[in-house]
């Protein structure tokens, strides 16, 4: 895989937009920088990081490698590769928050952000960006934040930690329609308060308590309501409240 290491950008995923745009690039070219002063989120927030001591970088892919009906099934093999990956350093008590929120110990240590663009042929391309709070120990202000040094006491090598993430992820991409079901079931069992009751907020500010049941193939969440009522939920329309 090519490896384009910065110190200081403001995203290194609008770096590997623009960079794919101007240049050939083979698929899975990462893009790693020490510090990232613009990170974004899901809707335009912002990915704050301490410098040099977290993991953030983004992965392209693409180039007739995807489908318009496999965008989200992208999001969930990036989160379940960084899952399996994060179990095998030994973390504890690991979770994907819908849609894309990396959880260990109750507490959000990482983040992915897909932006998806259609070229001219069809094709889709995708900037996968990942932040992994690794080292960090203080998270004031930042109640629900940790990282894998804080929330488990473990060191770990930021560069091993993302060859052996986009490794794993690639071997899935390569072979999505045969690993797409497995893909659908992991994300499903490691789903972070699945068949947990818990209070959900809607946009409209009003309260209520449900479970989780499902994610669908639309990227939408399934949450079971008070009346037995199963209702999906697209990003930004519920918030868990935990």
């Amino acid at each position: 895989m090519d490896i384009i290491k910065l110190n200081a950008i403001p995203s290194t995923n609008d770096y590997l937009k623009e960079l794919a745009v101007t240049n050939t690039l083979n698929d899975f070219t990462i893009v790693v920088a020490e510090v990232q002063t613009k990170g974004k989120g899901q809707m335009g927030a912002v990915w704050q990081v301490e410098a040099s001591t977290n993991l953030t970088f983004s992965v392209l892919v693409g180039y007739g490698l995807l489908s318009i009906d496999d965008i989200f099934t992208v999001n969930v093999s990036i989160a379940n590769a960084i899952h399996k990956v994060l179990l095998s350093f030994g973390l504890k008590d690991v979770f994907v928050k819908w849609p894309n929120d990396i959880m260990s110990c109750n507490k959000k240590i990482g983040g992915i952000l897909i932006e998806n663009s259609l070229k001219s042929n069809g094709e889709i391309q995708s900037i996968i960006g990942i932040g992994i709070n690794v080292n960090q120990t203080n998270f004031d202000g930042l109640p629900q934040a940790s990282s894998i040094l804080k929330a488990n006491g473990i060191i770990v090598d930021k560069q091993d930690l993302m060859i052996k993430i986009v490794e794993v992820f690639k071997d899935v991409i390569l072979n999505l329609d045969s690993n797409k079901k497995h893909e659908w079931d992991y994300y499903h069992q490691n789903l972070f308060k699945k068949n947990i009751p818990v209070t959900f907020e809607i946009k409209e500010g009003l309260k209520f308590t449900g479970m989780i049941k499902d994610v669908n193939q639309l990227g939408q969440l399934g949450v079971l309501n008070e009346a037995g009522e199963l209702i999906y939920f697209n990003l930004k329309e519920i918030k868990m409240l935990y």
